[in-house]
């Protein structure tokens, strides 16, 4: 998927892949997976039990550390990119 890591020939610090993805937590209501769902009937797609919807950020970090870069995207995550009350949050750090 991504190239593990790289650094440019300046010295650079080397560049780590991560992704965050974020999904409703269990029991909220999914209203664009419903229309998903749906959507799939209409276009003749059977066996489709239910959809749940989700994000995905794919990121670039500075730096060889994958623990501090799990722990930057799990900050960045609580305070941005998820909504904590209603959505959960899976950090992988991928090279």
């Amino acid at each position: 998927m991504f190239p593990a890591r790289r650094s440019d020939s300046y010295g650079k610090p080397p560049i780590m892949k991560a992704r965050v993805t974020v999904t409703l937590k269990t029991g909220i209501l999914d209203p664009q997976g419903k229309a998903i769902e749906g959507a799939l009937r209409s276009l003749g797609i059977d066996g489709v039990a239910s959809v749940r919807q989700g994000k995905v950020f794919d990121i670039e970090i500075e730096g060889g550390d994958p623990k501090k870069a799990e722990a930057l995207l799990k900050e960045a995550a609580d305070k941005l990119l998820a909504n904590t009350v209603i959505e959960n949050y899976d950090v992988k750090v991928l090279g």
